[in-house]
């Protein structure tokens, strides 16, 4: 059937046809998700060389969701044991009120690259840091940390 807009025609039988239902592979799927009322998505590549620790403890005001392109992610919520993302690998966060507590290097002799789409809520910055003084108060939603 021709497509009105290029003037292409497409057809819906033979193995061409099949494709598209192979060329996509899930790599997360997240729920249960919250997107806060009027918000706005980014995308943002990120990159930290050899050993960087990342961002410090921060916030989010709607969910995130990041594929690791190259290297390794340290990534750790509030609530969740620290965990190392690899390439290929993906990981979400609700946003809101959840503290991030890393999303650095966990390499020292190489660069890791990592891609995230964040929601953001109206008015509020895409990143909020957590003052100390929260983090004390919060320390008992942390994750036991690893030891060694």
């Amino acid at each position: 059937m021709p497509d009105n807009h290029t003037g292409h025609t497409h057809t819906t039988d033979g193995p061409a046809a099949a494709s598209w239902t192979t060329a996509a592979r899930v790599l997360q799927d997240a729920e249960p998700l919250t997107i806060p009322d009027g918000a706005s998505a980014m995308t943002i590549e990120v990159q930290w060389e050899p050993g960087d620790p990342g961002t410090p403890p921060h916030r989010h005001s709607g969910p995130a969701f990041g594929y690791v392109v190259e290297g390794a992610v340290r990534f750790e919520l509030e609530g969740e044991p620290e965990r190392v993302v690899e390439a290929g690998g993906t990981f979400w966060e609700p946003g809101g009120d959840v503290i991030h507590y890393q999303d650095g290097n966990a390499l020292d002799d190489a660069r890791t690259r990592f891609v995230v789409t964040m929601m953001c809520a109206p008015g509020k910055p895409m990143l909020e840091l957590v003052s100390e003084e929260e983090l004390a108060r919060r320390t008992h939603l942390r994750a036991p940390r690893p030891t060694g």
